[in-house]
């Protein structure tokens, strides 16, 4: 079945190219602005362990974080009975190109899965909607 391993369960990757940098990719990323875009906060520590919890009450934890490279942390809804790992990763195209992807691991079933592959579409067409008006 697609999007079921046998590692990490049901999963979803999103990705796509934006035509900025990967320094400013990342900056919007971690900043208070687009911290709210795509997790729901204003605030995301950058050490193992570091906790967070967004106004709709999904909490989860820093696993790793690379500046300018990729940052894991749980993903938990309020309502969610399980952890979920996240993974927002850049890679440079060259010519100030960036893909940006993000890539959602442990989910619970295919409906888990296609609801997070929304999710993921709207927040990565969020920030590229950021980045152009920036620029």
């Amino acid at each position: 079945m697609v999007g079921l391993t046998q590692g990490a369960g049901w999963e979803i990757g999103v990705s796509g190219t934006v035509r900025h940098p990967v320094e400013q990719v990342w900056e919007l990323l971690v900043s208070p602005r687009g911290l709210r875009l795509w997790l729901g906060v204003t605030e995301l520590g950058t050490s193992r362990g570091d906790r967070y919890e967004s106004a709709d009450g999904t909490v989860g934890e820093v696993r790793s974080f690379r500046p300018h490279d990729r940052m894991r942390i749980t993903w938990r809804p309020a309502g969610w009975d399980h952890d979920s790992t996240v993974q927002v990763a850049l890679s440079s195209r060259g010519e100030g190109r960036t893909v940006l992807r993000f890539h959602q691991e442990r989910l619970a079933d295919e409906a888990e899965r296609v609801r997070q592959r929304d999710h993921w579409r709207a927040v990565l067409a969020r920030i590229v909607d950021a980045l152009d008006q920036d620029h």
